[in-house]
């Protein structure tokens, strides 16, 4: 029976069919935005409103304290911020690379991500 070639070591393994994710990295910043967008529509169905603040979405979903009190999330840096009737998250490489692309999401809950710049509403969405 023949053996499947060995993977590079470096070489990502997506988690999910569909998996748009470039590295372990890309990976776990998708992974947190996910958690905070599906902690932010539980929010609004039981509050008929956004949450203003992560630490008020801290116990919702699968979102805990922990993950909502720090904005450092390994190689990137998580931004939560609220407005009138929504909010905009983002996750910001530490550094910006093939592997490390920025992440923007609104209350839509699409997840755009650029490779050059830090990501926004006109960034290609994230499949």
């Amino acid at each position: 029976m023949a053996q499947a070639p060995a993977q590079p070591s470096g070489q990502y393994q997506p988690k999910f069919a569909g998996d748009p994710a470039r590295s372990e990295s890309e990976a776990q910043a998708l992974g947190y935005m996910r958690v905070v967008l599906r902690a932010e529509r539980q929010y609004k169905k039981r509050h008929n409103k956004f949450a203003e603040s992560l630490e008020s979405l801290a116990g919702t979903g699968s979102l805990t304290k922990r993950m909502a009190r720090t904005t450092d999330r390994g190689d990137y840096t998580a931004s939560f911020r609220a407005h009138h009737d929504g909010f905009v998250l983002t996750m910001t490489p530490k550094q910006m690379d093939s592997e490390h692309r920025s992440f923007y999401a609104e209350d839509d809950g699409t997840i755009h991500g650029d490779e050059q710049k830090a990501a926004d509403m006109d960034s290609p969405k994230v499949k």
